[in-house]
């Protein structure tokens, strides 16, 4: 291995050491480690260019999706293109179910923009447990894992695919997730290697693709369906983001991004439509500090969309349970 395909990728100071997690894929490898209390790093080793993300050799077998003990639903929230509000959607959808009672996980695998823990306002690290376990960041009442924990500040991370898919097949099966109601993974933006190696590592329950109602954003949304569609997960449904924004003068509501795009594309793909979410400042203001909007409560004008939201993915995704047990059933 030559100096230049060897990048240590300095991570947050710990004041205490860390066991190594040692994370391999199909010959490549490399170590998490804390060895001293200001040195913790990512160390790929050895990075083979002719690699693939995926390797797969003429007559084998593609890896099969083995299902998460302890959790009931695994729902991926994705979009075709960045910018649309995805995380912003996924953070307060994840908090909105918790307070709804049901016990949930956020895994933020958006891991070229890992905003979540800006957006619930934590820079814990996560503790590594006996037998390669990591223990997840509780914050607001979730459980929550992201590379942003493990490499914050501006730091970027240049991982190719066998590395992205190595790191989300740890944070899937190596961190302690327990009993679940709802584990909500926040996707990249597009249709590359993240989406297909989780929908290769675990079965997800369903997806959810986010939009703003502009023809910019629905032509790549459209792409998103058909990704899922071709991998055979089901579309939970599509929500439209930043769909009107309400004048704080005179309550007029105007269509800064046009207004129904998405509602019309689902039904064009016979998906559901989730709803609608306005472009509201306090949204983003709560997020930005940490403190997302559906904190408030249902009973907030700034909640309420988000609310009304995470309903409609609760009885979307009993919809499909219940129709995944009747298969089962009728093969039997």
């Amino acid at each position: 291995m030559t100096p230049r395909h060897q990048h240590l990728i300095p991570m947050a100071c710990s004041e205490t050491p860390i066991t190594p997690i040692s994370l391999t894929f199909d010959g490549l490898s490399w170590n998490l480690t804390s060895a001293t209390v200001r040195n913790r790093w990512i160390v790929p080793l050895p990075y083979n260019p002719s690699m693939g993300a995926h390797p797969h050799h003429p007559g084998q077998q593609m890896p099969t999706p083995q299902p998460l003990p302890g959790v009931s639903a695994i729902i991926a929230v994705g979009s075709g293109k960045g910018g649309v509000g995805k995380t912003t959607l996924a953070v307060n959808l994840a908090i909105a179910l918790s307070k709804m009672g049901h016990k949930v996980g956020l895994l933020d695998g958006d891991v070229y923009g890992p905003n979540v823990p800006l957006m619930l306002g934590t820079h814990e690290q996560p503790k590594v447990l006996g037998e390669n376990q990591i223990a997840p960041i509780n914050s607001h009442g979730l459980k929550v894992i992201s590379v942003g924990f493990l490499n914050p500040g501006d730091k970027p991370l240049i991982w190719r695919g066998p590395m992205l898919h190595s790191i989300i097949k740890q944070f899937i099966g190596s961190v302690q997730w327990g009993q679940l109601g709802y584990l909500v993974i926040d996707l990249p933006p597009g249709t590359g290697d993240v989406a297909l190696s989780l929908i290769q590592t675990v079965p997800l329950t369903g997806a959810i693709v986010v939009s703003t109602p502009s023809d910019v954003s629905l032509q790549d949304a459209r792409k998103a369906i058909e990704m899922f569609r071709q991998m055979k997960v089901d579309i939970v449904g599509m929500v439209e983001n930043m769909s009107y924004f309400v004048c704080p003068h005179c309550q007029h509501e105007v269509d800064i991004f046009s207004r129904g795009g998405a509602e019309k594309t689902a039904k064009q793909f016979g998906i559901t439509y989730l709803g609608s979410i306005e472009l509201d400042p306090e949204i983003r203001k709560s997020g930005d500090g940490g403190i997302p909007a559906v904190l408030a409560g249902e009973n907030s004008a700034h909640a309420k969309s988000l609310f009304a939201f995470a309903r409609n993915v609760i009885s979307r995704v009993e919809e499909i349970k219940s129709s995944s047990s009747e298969s089962v059933i009728s093969i039997q």
